[in-house]
C-alpha cells in the first residue's frame, strides 16, 4: 500500500495499524519553547494529513474484506 504526503512524495505502508498508532501520536507532539510554533504547526498539518490518510486506506481495506464474505 502506498499513500502520498502533503509534499507529493510517495510512503510505502508495510504495516497499517502500526503506521496509523505512530501517525496518531506524531501528529499530537509539539515544543514546550514557543519558538517551535511554527514548525509544530507545519507537523501536526503534515502528521494529521498521513492520518487521515491511513484511516482511509483502513476503512477501504475493511470494506473489500467485507465484500469479500
Amino acid at each position: 500500500m502506498k499513500i502520498k504526503d502533503l509534499h507529493g512524495k510517495g510512503i510505502e505502508i508495510t504495516d497499517l495499524e502500526k503506521a496509523i498508532k505512530q501517525a496518531e501520536t506524531f501528529k499530537g507532539y509539539s515544543h514546550q519553547d514557543k519558538s517551535f510554533a511554527e514548525f509544530d504547526k507545519r507537523q501536526k498539518a503534515y502528521w494529521t494529513d498521513i492520518y487521515e490518510k491511513l484511516l482511509i486506506l483502513k476503512k477501504k481495506q475493511n470494506e473489500r474484506s467485507i465484500s469479500k464474505d
